[in-house]
């Protein structure tokens, strides 16, 4: 099989690396060579976090060129506008319906672009919204919309369910299996 890329891309605190070592356990019980690289320098500050991650019969980088990533997986959408030139002219943006204000923003110097899903649907072939931090929060922990997401890129790959909900199980600490159980079967029914 020929690699393909995700990128998986947010704010620190949102739980984009808890994501992408999911995702990264699952592809390998899968029997995939995976290789994934992350970039999150002042994430404990609110800034943005990275984390790619390629599979295939055989990778030789984390790093996918620009407009070579089949998947951007972000969970808030001014990131995912920020990264979309990474997709693929076939590539799809699964994205958190949110928005978490960049400090400029926060500080009132910047306003937050009004247009940001339109653009990212000129840019992506084809583009989801998932209310994953309201889908979390209906639950009882927004911050489970980490797993909301992993639910909807899993829904989108051809990797048996079980996997991933045995890899979520022996990831997650026990006393939160059950939220993150509904959360990843939120996001996972949120396609169909």
């Amino acid at each position: 099989m020929k690699s393909k890329s995700i990128l998986i891309c947010g704010v620190g605190g949102q739980g984009i690396l808890t994501a992408s070592d999911l995702l990264s356990d699952v592809l390998l019980q899968a029997g995939f060579q995976v290789k994934k690289s992350e970039v999150h320098g002042m994430s404990q500050r609110g800034g943005d976090v990275v984390s790619t991650v390629r599979y295939g019969d055989e990778v030789f980088s984390p790093l996918p060129a620009l407009g070579e990533t089949d998947t951007i997986l972000a969970f808030e959408k001014l990131e995912a506008l920020r990264h979309v030139h990474y997709l693929s002219a076939k590539g799809i943006a699964l994205v958190n319906d949110f928005a978490w204000p960049p400090l400029p923003v926060a500080a009132g110097l910047e306003k937050y672009p009004a247009d940001v899903v339109e653009r990212l649907r000129k840019k992506a072939h084809e583009l989801v919204l998932i209310p994953a931090t309201r889908l979390a929060a209906d639950l009882g922990n927004e911050k489970a919309s980490n797993v909301v997401l992993i639910g909807l890129l899993a829904s989108r790959m051809e990797i048996d369910k079980a996997l991933w909900l045995e890899v979520i199980g022996k990831k997650v600490p026990p006393r939160f299996i059950d939220l993150n159980m509904k959360a990843f079967e939120s996001g996972y029914r949120f396609a169909s």
